[in-house]
C-alpha cells in the first residue's frame, strides 16, 4: 500500500499541513465552547441542547452524524471498481426523511419524548423498553462504534502513514491514532452535550462541503488537462456504464432491493435509530425540527456528485492498476488535492470521523442514563446528577471502545461484513414495533416481545446456518422479516389486545405548528430522487442521453412548478385572511 503521501513530504510543507489541520480543530472547537457555555447543567440541556436547535444545526448534524470516513473510502471505492448503483443507500434516505418530518417527528415531539425507548416505554411497557435499550447498547458497544472509530482511523493510516511518522508497527499505529480521534470526539460529547455535537458537526460539514465540491473540480480539470468542461466531457462519454445506478444482480446494490429491504433499512436509520433522531427531538419547534430534516435529505442528494464521482474520475485516471479499490478516493486526493489544502482536508476527515464517533457517544450515554440508570434507581434525580452519571458513562463507553477497535483488524470476515450481519439483528424488529406502535392502538406489549426474540433467533439461524440454503440478498431478508414480523404484532392485538387502548399523552413542551411549504418541499425532494436516478441511467448519461429524458425532466419541473404556486398561493391567501380579521 504506497500511501506515503506525508513522509514524501518537505519538513516545510509537513509542518504546514500538521499546522493548519490544528488550527482548522481548533476553530471549531473554539466556535463550540462559545455557543454552549451554560447551556449543559440542565438534562435537557446536556441531552436535547435545551430543545433549543435550529434548522441549520440539526441539519449539519444530522449529515455529519451520517457521513464519515466509510463514505468517503467506500463509496468512491465502489464507483471506481463498479458503477454508482450504491449511491441507493445515500439517495433513497430522502425517502425516509421526508417519512421522518411527517409521520414519526411531529408524534415524538408531541409527546416530549427524550429517548426512542422511552417512547416505546410510553406505548407498550417498561419490559419492551430495556429490551430494545439492550439491542442497542449492546450494538453501539461491541460493534457501531467502534466500528466508526476502527474505519476512521483506517482512512488516516491510508492517507497519512501514521506508523511511518512515528515509526511503530501498524497495529500499535492503528492503536494509536484509534485513541486520537476517539480523545478527540469524546471531548466533545463529554462536556459539551448533544448542542456542541450539532454544532461542531455543522462546522465539520460545511468544511465536508467545500471538500465535496473542489475534489471533482480538481480531478475534472486535470482529466481535461486543465479544463474542467473537458473532463467532465471525458467522464459523460466514455465507459458511461460506470455511471450507471441501476445495479444488476451482479452489482454492490441490485436496483429491486430499494424497493424492498432498504426501504427498511433507510427507515430504521432516519426515524428510530437513538443517534440520529436524538438532534431532531432537540429541536425548538415541529417547523425548525422539519426544515433541518428535510433540508438533510437535500444534501444527501448531493452524495452522489460529492462522494461518488471521484471514484469514476479516479477509473478514468488509473484503470484497474490499483490494488484495490478502497485506494481510489485516496490515490486522487493525492494527486490532484494542492499541498497547502491538505491540513484542511485532513481536518475534514478528522472532524466526519470522529462527528459520528461523538454522536454515538452521546446517544449510548442518554439511553445509559435516562433508560438504564433512572428506572434502576427507581428514584427522582437532580439534573447536575444526571450530568454527572452521563458524563461518567461516555467516559466508560469511550475507553470501552478504545479496547474494542483495534480487534476488528483480526475480524475473518471483515468490517463490513460484520457491521452489515450485527445491524441486522436489532434495525428490522426496531421500526417494525415502532411503527406498529405509532398506527395501532391495542396491540399489546407481549406481541412485541415475541418479535423482538423471535427476530434474533430467526435472524442468527438464516445468517450464520442456512445462508448458503436460502441464497436470498440480505436486503430482501430485511423485507421478509418486517412483513412476518408485523403480521405476527398484529396477530397478537386480535387475538390478545389491550384491554384500554393506547392513547397520546401530550406534553408540548415545543411548539407543534407544522413548516408551511414542508409539503412542496418534500415533493421538490422526491423528485430530485428521481431525476437523479433519471440522469444515471439508460435513460440519461448511460450509453447517450435517451429521446425520453428530456420530456421526463421537464415533466418533474412542471409538476414542481405547479406545487409551490399552489402553496404560495394558499399562503398569501391566508395572510390577507388574517389582515382582513383584523
Amino acid at each position: 500500500m504506497d500511501l506515503h503521501w506525508i513522509t514524501a513530504l518537505n519538513l516545510t510543507e509537513l509542518t504546514l499541513t500538521l499546522s493548519s489541520c490544528i488550527f482548522f480543530m481548533a476553530l471549531v472547537a473554539f466556535i463550540s465552547y462559545q455557543k454552549t457555555k451554560g447551556e449543559v447543567s440542565t438534562k435537557d440541556g446536556y441531552f436535547l441542547a435545551g430543545r433549543g436547535l435550529s434548522a441549520v444545526f440539526i441539519a449539519g448534524s444530522l449529515l455529519l452524524s451520517n457521513l464519515s470516513a466509510e463514505q468517503l473510502i467506500g463509496l468512491n471505492g465502489s464507483a471506481y471498481g463498479f458503477n454508482l448503483s450504491s449511491m441507493a443507500w445515500e439517495v433513497t434516505a430522502a425517502f425516509a426523511t421526508v417519512c421522518m418530518a411527517f409521520v414519526f417527528l411531529p408524534r415524538y415531539l408531541a409527546g416530549a419524548f427524550t429517548t426512542l425507548p422511552e417512547f416505546l416505554c410510553d406505548r407498550y411497557d417498561d419490559g419492551v423498553r430495556r429490551m430494545t435499550v439492550v439491542l442497542f447498547m449492546v450494538g453501539y458497544g461491541l460493534v457501531t462504534i467502534p466500528g466508526v472509530l476502527y474505519s476512521g482511523s483506517i482512512a488516516v493510516l491510508q492517507l497519512f502513514d501514521v506508523p511511518g511518522l512515528l515509526s511503530v508497527s501498524y497495529s500499535t499505529g492503528l492503536a494509536t491514532t484509534i485513541a486520537m480521534i476517539g480523545c478527540i470526539g469524546a471531548f466533545y460529547a463529554v462536556f459539551g452535550g448533544l448542542r456542541a455535537v450539532a454544532v461542531s458537526d455543522t462546522l465539520n460539514g460545511l468544511g465536508l462541503l467545500i471538500i465535496g465540491i473542489a475534489v471533482p473540480l480538481l480531478g475534472f480539470s486535470a482529466l481535461g488537462e486543465g479544463s474542467v468542461l473537458r473532463g467532465l466531457e471525458i467522464v459523460v462519454t466514455t465507459n458511461t456504464d460506470k455511471l450507471n445506478a441501476i445495479g444488476s444482480a451482479e452489482d454492490p446494490t441490485p436496483f429491486p432491493t430499494l424497493f424492498t429491504g432498504m426501504v427498511f433499512a433507510n427507515l430504521f436509520y432516519w426515524c428510530t435509530n437513538q443517534y440520529v433522531i436524538q438532534r431532531t427531538l432537540g429541536a425548538k419547534n415541529l417547523a425548525e425540527g422539519q426544515k433541518g430534516v428535510l433540508l438533510s435529505g437535500f444534501f444527501k442528494v448531493l452524495v452522489p456528485f460529492m462522494m461518488m464521482i471521484p471514484g469514476v474520475i479516479a477509473f478514468h485516471f488509473y484503470g484497474s492498476s490499483l490494488e484495490s479499490i478502497d485506494l481510489a478516493y485516496p490515490q486522487l486526493i493525492r494527486d490532484v488535492l494542492p499541498v497547502y489544502a491538505t491540513g484542511f482536508f485532513l481536518a475534514v476527515l478528522l472532524g466526519a470521523v470522529f462527528s459520528s464517533f461523538n454522536s454515538l457517544l452521546n446517544s449510548a450515554a442518554t439511553l445509559f442514563c435516562l433508560d438504564i440508570y433512572a428506572p434502576l434507581k427507581g428514584e427522582t434525580l437532580s439534573d447536575s446528577e444526571m450530568v454527572t452519571i452521563a458524563k461518567r458513562a461516555s467516559v466508560c463507553i469511550a475507553l470501552f471502545s478504545f479496547i474494542v477497535a483495534p480487534l476488528l483488524q483480526y475480524a475473518p470476515e471483515g468490517l463490513w461484513q460484520i457491521i452489515r450481519i450485527f445491524t441486522g439483528f436489532y434495525n428490522i424488529p426496531v421500526i417494525a414495533i415502532v411503527m406498529v406502535g405509532l398506527f395501532t392502538r391495542r396491540v399489546p406489549a407481549m406481541g412485541a416481545k415475541v418479535v423482538i426474540c423471535f427476530h434474533v433467533i430467526t435472524y442468527g439461524l438464516l445468517q450464520f446456518v442456512f445462508v448458503e440454503a436460502i441464497g436470498i440478498h440480505f436486503l430482501h431478508l430485511y423485507a421478509i422479516l418486517f412483513v412476518a414480523e408485523v403480521v405476527l404484532m398484529l396477530a397478537f392485538g386480535m387475538l390478545r389486545p389491550k384491554a384500554q387502548a393506547w392513547t397520546y399523552r401530550p406534553r408540548e413542551l415545543v411548539n407543534l405548528t407544522p413548516w408551511r411549504f414542508a409539503v412542496p418541499c418534500a415533493g421538490t425532494l422526491l423528485s430530485c430522487v428521481v431525476g437523479l436516478y433519471l440522469l444515471f441511467s439508460p435513460l440519461g448519461l448511460v450509453g447517450g442521453v435517451s429521446e425520453w429524458f428530456l420530456p421526463l425532466v421537464v415533466l418533474l419541473l412542471l409538476t414542481n412548478l405547479v406545487s409551490w404556486a399552489r402553496y404560495a398561493g394558499k399562503h398569501a391567501a391566508s395572510i390577507d385572511h388574517v389582515r382582513e380579521a383584523s
